[in-house]
């Protein structure tokens, strides 16, 4: 089975808002840390926004303030709200998750290289026109 489904992605104009959704197979639901990232054409995969198994988060700089990442562990299902979108938002977004913590002081590391991250989602895409 797939481990992670994300969806919700599409096309929305400058200031407009989305939310992502991703459902974790049973393997990937009792992950530790689970996160989303993106990638934009040119560009290396970043990290967005992640959550603990405890409810903590940690956010980009690039989006803190707008996006809000958040799960349903009854529906195993983790969301990403993005509010006033921007066309730098525009990116394949991909769900991940791993048995690692991820925020604090653990966040850079999975920003900035995924460690740990042991599945993930095939993508959403989300295009944010001006």
């Amino acid at each position: 089975d797939v481990p992670l489904v994300e969806s919700g992605g599409g096309s929305v104009q400058t200031g407009g808002s989305l939310r992502l959704s991703c459902v974790a197979a049973e393997r990937a639901a009792s992950s530790i840390c689970m996160a989303w990232f993106r990638q934009s054409p040119g560009k290396d995969r970043e990290g967005v926004a992640a959550i603990d198994s405890d409810g903590d988060t940690s956010y980009s700089n690039s989006v803190k303030g707008r996006f809000t990442i958040s799960q349903d562990n009854n529906k195993n299902t983790l969301y990403l709200q993005m509010n006033n979108l921007k066309p730098e938002d525009t990116a394949m977004y991909y769900c991940a998750a791993g048995m690692v913590y991820c925020t604090g002081g653990y966040w850079a590391d999975i920003r900035d290289d995924g460690y740990g991250m042991r599945y993930w989602g095939a993508g959403t895409l989300v295009t944010v026109s001006s």
